[in-house]
């Protein structure tokens, strides 16, 4: 029987004064966690239980679909570039020497191992296809760790991986993957939602964030309010009002307009006194690539054009560019490429423009136009001229794009993409991520097998992860009080608290005992709080640590029952001593 007073439970009164969100604040105060260093924690017993009860529910859902691996934290560098993200990570790849200078690294994931593997041992289509996973510690160095778990350098995952002969086999490895996340998430009892989402350094062709919405994300998330459509801020997409465009000043050809001082898109569009809606936004970006000859990187000029009134998107941008990243030009950079002083800079008479061509770029300026403006005629840009706007721009005509492409962020109140309807955008936090990677990895580092007709072919991949620390946060946030959070029983470190509320009583005390062993006995996970202390910091301590369910031993027990309290309504039942065991069979069975 797990007694409380033989436990270490160190609840405090008090949050840490760098708590910021619920559940650090709680899983600190309840004595679930103790932080060792930024971004770096300890799990105590009532956290390493809930952990792994987590554990255990992941492990079930995914053995059905799959088969788990145990694979190396430390991993040599040769690996990594072999797969090309050995620069890529950057500062957040923990990376460390041996004794003999050899480079190695911290896993923060492992596609990189689960491929070398894939690469030796696997030869035929026959052995197709394949899921492994495991659940294992990865280590990222955040630059800034906070809001106590959401944001950490040493984190628990389960990430799996799918090997497939084809396209068609990689959709049923998803699926798989997909139904078992819900079913996970489902079991841990998390209200969540299922988005659209951006594929990032991880690459690939599709992906699916789960998502739970709660003020303490640092994601957005984008979901109409009259259909199922959701996507994440960096995939999400809207359909815009229609706007009414300006009449033709002059013959209709670009005019100047002399603009002093004013640069940014309000003070033009006030001075003119026109909407944002009807101005040219110009954004002058510097991406990296890689000099094709030389191999070394290699600055490309980048112009995006965006509706006045509307945001850049840094993600859509990057997938507009195969991958790149890109930055903001500083000012003199402008006028080195351009020419043109910074707030003037516009898109007409720019030269040497690339053209697009099979997803890729050719030399020279690349000139990339957000889908809004396709169509549009009559905007506003700068005219790359001190204290100078034009008039009458329309795109297509008085300049080429290298391409129309979707550069915006969506913002809240504009219309579903599906059905029109309201659009809404809520802080959520990612508990889980699903990726179609493709042939990323798989032939980058070799990896081949025999199809059927005896040809060589390359295995078309697929990467699944979970934050099991994320699955623990993510419960606290959604359901918490002043007094402390509850958890699902099925995550709970213990379902039920028995609490005597005198346990110099013998018959309180014996009565509470004899329920904690009945209850146990019947396969349910029980505390006893056998401390002698008041009744009301018992209260107080198990409203605090998470338990979803308190039986109180008091001055009922005289007509032969105990006071029976759902942590989550505080609603409190008078349940029958002798029929306590079934009453929480009835209550709990079917969520186990």
């Amino acid at each position: 029987m797990h007694r409380w007073s033989e436990l270490f439970i160190p609840t405090l009164r008090e949050a840490p004064a760098d708590a910021e969100v619920a559940s650090h604040k709680f899983l600190v105060r309840a004595g679930y966690i103790r932080q060792l260093a930024a971004g770096i924690y300890s799990y105590l017993l009532l956290g390493n239980r809930s952990f792994n009860k987590i554990i255990a529910i992941v492990r079930e859902e995914m053995d059905k679909i799959g088969q788990e691996f145990y694979l190396p934290a430390l991993h040599p560098r040769e690996l990594w570039e072999e797969s090309g993200r050995w620069a890529v990570m950057g500062d957040t790849m923990f990376r460390l020497k041996d004794r003999k200078g050899a480079d190695l690294c911290l896993g923060m994931t492992h596609e990189e191992v689960m491929t070398s593997i894939a690469r030796r041992e696997l030869r035929s289509y026959k052995q197709l296809p394949q899921i492994w996973y495991q659940i294992q510690n990865k280590f990222r160095d955040e630059a800034r760790p906070k809001s106590g778990l959401l944001r950490v350098r040493q984190f628990t995952m389960k990430d799996s991986y799918s090997f497939d002969i084809d396209p068609a086999g990689l959709d049923v490895s998803y699926r798989k993957h997909y139904d078992a996340y819900c079913r996970i998430f489902d079991r841990c009892g998390l209200t969540y939602m299922v988005v659209e989402a951006h594929s990032g350094a991880m690459g690939g062709s599709q992906s699916h964030e789960f998502m739970v919405r709660t003020p303490a994300g640092e994601d957005q998330i984008v979901s109409c309010e009259s259909c199922n459509y959701a996507a994440n801020m960096e995939k999400a997409a809207s359909k815009l009002a229609p706007v009414e465009d300006l009449a033709a000043a002059g013959d209709g050809n670009p005019v100047e307009v002399h603009t002093p001082g004013q640069k940014t898109i309000e003070e033009v569009a006030r001075f003119l006194g026109v909407s944002p809606k009807n101005k040219i936004k110009t954004l002058a970006m510097m991406a990296n690539e890689t000099d094709a000859k030389t191999g070394k990187p290699k600055p490309r000029a980048v112009v995006v054009l965006l509706r006045g009134d509307h945001q850049l998107n840094d993600a859509k941008l990057s997938t507009a560019l195969g991958g790149k990243e890109a930055r903001a030009m500083q000012e003199e950079e402008i006028r080195q490429v351009f020419h043109s002083p910074a707030g003037f800079l516009g898109p007409v008479g720019l030269s040497n423009i690339a053209k697009a061509n099979n997803g890729a770029f050719g030399d020279g300026v690349i000139l990339l136009v957000d889908t809004s403006l396709e169509g549009r005629k009559n905007l506003i840009s700068g005219a790359n001229k001190e204290d100078y706007h034009l008039k009458n721009v329309t795109p297509g005509r008085d300049f080429q794009p290298t391409a129309y492409t979707d550069l915006r962020s969506v913002a809240g109140g504009e219309a579903c993409p599906n059905c029109g309807g309201q659009l809404r955008i809520d802080a959520a936090v990612e508990i889980g991520h699903i990726f179609k990677l493709g042939y990323k990895y798989s032939e980058s580092m070799g990896a081949r097998v025999l199809d059927r007709n005896g040809k060589e072919v390359t295995p078309i991949m697929g990467c699944y992860g979970i934050g099991i620390e994320r699955i623990l946060t993510a419960a606290v946030e959604q359901n918490n009080d002043e007094n402390g959070f509850w958890l699902p029983p099925q995550i709970a470190p213990f379902e039920i608290v028995v609490t005597p509320t005198n346990v110099g009583d013998d018959k309180l005390r014996n009565t509470a005992e004899d329920i904690a062993r009945r209850l146990e006995a019947t396969g349910f996970e029980v505390l006893l709080d056998d401390r002698d202390e008041r009744p009301g910091v018992k209260f107080k301590d198990a409203d605090l640590v998470g338990m979803p369910f308190r039986v109180t031993v008091g001055k009922k027990v005289t007509e032969g029952t105990v006071e029976v309290v759902r942590r989550s309504t505080r609603e409190m039942s008078d349940v029958s001593i002798a029929a306590i065991t079934e009453y929480f069979d009835k209550l709990l069975r079917p969520a186990r």
